[in-house]
């Protein structure tokens, strides 16, 4: 069996990385002899269709399960088209991670976890207003705000615990954004 774990460094001592799409690594494993093969993710950096590409890539590279923070509506459906399944909510190094797989410990998802576009902040600037997909990235109602949050279509703006949530929702974003940004950094300078 191999699992795709989503990286954010090319070894099993790199920390899993929150966003499945925009992950910078897969770290494809085999479970049982943690034999391994670090694959760049060259969706990272796509303004739309990351999680698809993702997805296609793992499923060419003949893995049986995904292993990530949190994956996408667009992710998640072509994860299932492929018959593979998803892990969420995994943090910690990749080999952690795989041995939570191991002993039945990581939350089995049934879809999206997240929004599309998540993991977008301030990587662009919003296109306007097409589909109301929200937080003022890709194609959402972003009223050219640049990483900024921008409430769907239908909500009140005035809500101060919309708002609230909202900011603490970027906060977390941009955390593990810095976290993943640092591992990746530590993991250069190491080579």
């Amino acid at each position: 069996m191999k699992v795709a774990v989503s990286s954010t460094g090319s070894d099993l001592d790199a920390q899993v990385d929150p966003r499945f799409g925009r992950c910078v690594y897969f770290i494809i494993v085999n479970p049982d002899t943690f034999e391994f093969e670090a694959v760049p993710n060259d969706a990272a950096g796509l303004g739309g269709g990351s999680g698809i590409q993702a997805a296609q890539l793992v499923a060419n590279y003949g893995a049986q399960a995904v292993i990530t923070g949190n994956v996408g509506p667009n992710a998640a459906q072509t994860l299932n088209a492929a018959e593979l399944e998803v892990y969420v909510g995994a943090m910690g190094t990749v080999r952690d991670a795989v041995q939570l797989f191991k002993e039945g410990k990581l939350q089995k998802a049934t879809g999206a976890t997240v929004d599309a576009h998540f993991g977008m902040e301030g990587m662009g600037s919003a296109t306007g207003m097409s589909r109301g997909m929200g937080r003022g990235m890709g194609r959402g109602m972003g009223m050219g705000m640049r990483g900024g949050y921008a409430p769907k279509q239908g909500a009140s703006a005035s809500s101060s615990d919309q708002d609230l949530r909202a900011l603490k929702d970027e906060a977390k974003t941009l955390r593990d954004q810095l976290n993943s940004i640092l591992a990746r950094i530590k993991d250069l300078e190491e080579k």
